[in-house]
């Protein structure tokens, strides 16, 4: 096609295989479309378009994935508000006879499996803040493992008692995501073999970092979980890997931990044995 059409703070550009949507950086364009930048997209990863009456004399053109396709997409599991749907373009509705117009030709561009779910992605994820800060704790991935770095100011005793956790992408065979404006906000690594088991509360998981008030913001957590799911799903489905050691803690964290733990003995939340344990291992740490 080789067009430009424009609307509110986003613009698609389209190709003969595929649309360019590029979102602009201005004050009033959500945090995650700024985050996103751009993303191409092949028409062979649409399941369907569709054109709706938008509020207040608009027009809105969407494109809808297929499923499978869009590590980011799949991540976000329809949580997302319209506002920072990354598939929608708002134009005026005076605009209507040529939003159709590019609606049909992207119908036509569709691919003969357009009904089906894709058997592998097809749009790359976004690139992912390297970490990002949960109310409980620190989320970090280098492409390769997931790590958790737990804050003694919010992270449960269950999730002190396992001590920081690093994942191996190889372990994993998926990420669950609960958005950070909805109640009980969590990013969930779920383990190889344990797609059928019923998880627990997050803030008791290992595997999970909570949610909060300004922790765990949308445009940090949704594109990282996405690029951990890409990983996942581009590792082979092997033996799981060994777990990777959690990286050495600086000889101040130790200390709070220590005195957590303390905390957590008075309280008569660890045993005399779990705590002994516990502060024997941290120190061998220094």
């Amino acid at each position: 096609m080789g067009d430009v059409l424009t609307g509110f703070h986003t613009v698609w550009e389209f190709d003969t295989d595929s649309v360019l949507i590029r979102f602009e950086r201005g004050i009033r364009t959500p945090k995650l479309l700024q985050a996103l930048g751009e993303r191409r997209i092949p028409y062979e990863a649409l399941a369907a378009v569709e054109l709706a009456p938008g509020r207040r004399g608009t027009v809105v053109l969407r494109a809808v994935p297929r499923p499978g396709a869009d590590p980011l997409m799949d991540v976000a599991d329809g949580q997302l508000k319209e506002s920072t749907d990354p598939y929608r373009l708002v134009l005026p509705e005076q605009r209507d006879a040529l939003a159709e117009y590019y609606a049909d030709e992207i119908r036509a561009a569709l691919g003969p499996d357009a009904a089906d779910p894709a058997l592998r992605p097809l749009v790359a994820a976004p690139t992912p803040p390297p970490s990002f800060k949960a109310y409980d704790g620190k989320a970090s991935f280098d492409g390769r493992s997931v790590a958790f770095r737990w804050f003694w100011t919010g992270a449960s005793s269950a999730k002190w008692k396992a001590g920081d956790q690093r994942f191996a992408v190889e372990e994993l065979s998926g990420v669950e995501w609960r958005s950070p404006e909805l109640a009980g906000g969590h990013l969930r690594l779920v383990p190889r073999g344990g797609e059928d088991q019923p998880p627990g509360p997050a803030d008791q998981d290992p595997a999970a970092v909570v949610f909060g008030m300004g922790y765990g913001l949308l445009h940090e957590s949704l594109p990282f979980g996405a690029a951990v799911l890409e990983a996942v799903r581009a590792a082979a489905p092997s033996a799981p890997a060994a777990r990777v050691p959690a990286a050495r803690p600086d000889p101040g964290g130790i200390a709070d931990r220590i005195r957590h733990l303390g905390a957590l003995h008075d309280a008569g939340l660890l045993t005399d044995d779990e705590f002994s344990a516990k502060k024997a291992q941290l120190l061998a740490e220094l």
